[in-house]
C-alpha cells in the first residue's frame, strides 16, 4: 500500500547529519523550525519528508541534506509518495490514537496483540515509534474482533469520525513537554 513520505525527529536529524537535539533547538531555541509541515501523531510531530528535503534551503546559514541518507529513508518507505501539505495527508494514527480509538484501558494491549502478530503491523517505524495508516486498521476489526480474547475492540464511533476529518483532540493529538519544560508549563 502506498504512503505519504514522513521524517519523525531521529529522521530529520539523520537527514541534516546533527544530533536529535538540535532539531529540537531549531524549534525550541531559534525558530527556524516549526510543526506547520508537521503532523502531531501520538504525541510527536512528523514532518512531510517534501518539507524536510528542502528545509536547509529557508535556514539564515544554508543546510544540506543528507542525499544517501534521505535515499535510504525513501526506500524504506516505498512503495510511497510526496505530499506538500499536512491537509493532504491520510488519516494516520499512533499508540495513543488507537488506545483511544478501541477504548483500551492501556496501551499495553494494544503493544501485546502487535508483538504477537495478532494486530497488523505499523505501516512506518519513524524515529522508534510505530505510526498505521487509518484505513487498513478500521478495514480489519472485522478479523480482530473474530479472534478477540478479553478484548472487544469495539471501534468508538466518535474518535473514528473526528480521526477521519482530521478534528481528533484526544490523546496523542498534542505534544506534551517533558523534561524542565514540563515544569515551566504546567496544564
Amino acid at each position: 500500500m502506498r504512503k505519504p513520505y514522513l521524517a519523525g525527529g531521529a529522521e530529520f536529524a539523520a537527514l541534516y547529519d546533527v544530533k536529535r537535539l538540535q532539531v529540537s533547538q531549531w524549534i525550541s531555541r531559534d525558530h527556524t523550525l516549526d510543526y506547520r509541515y508537521a503532523k502531531i501523531i501520538s504525541g510527536s510531530p512528523y514532518w512531510l519528508l517534501q518539507f524536510v528535503k528542502g528545509f536547509g534551503q529557508t535556514t539564515p546559514r544554508t543546510k544540506y541534506v543528507n542525499e544517501v541518507e534521505l535515499a535510504r529513508l525513501v526506500k524504506e518507505q516505498d512503495p510511497g509518495y510526496w505530499v506538500g501539505e499536512v491537509d493532504q495527508l491520510p488519516p494516520l494514527v499512533g499508540q495513543a490514537e488507537l488506545v483511544a480509538l478501541f477504548q483500551l484501558p492501556s496501551g499495553a494491549l494494544l503493544r501485546k496483540a502487535v508483538s504477537t502478530g495478532r494486530f497488523r503491523p505499523a505501516d512506518y517505524t519513524l524515529s522508534g515509534s510505530p505510526i498505521w495508516l487509518l484505513e487498513p486498521v478500521v478495514e480489519d476489526v472485522p478479523a480482530l474482533q473474530a479472534g478477540a480474547r478479553g478484548v472487544d475492540w469495539a471501534i468508538d464511533e466518535r474518535v473514528l469520525a473526528a480521526l477521519r476529518d482530521g478534528t481528533y483532540d484526544g490523546p496523542g493529538a498534542r505534544i506534551v513537554p517533558r523534561g524542565k519544560a514540563a515544569s515551566k508549563n504546567p496544564n
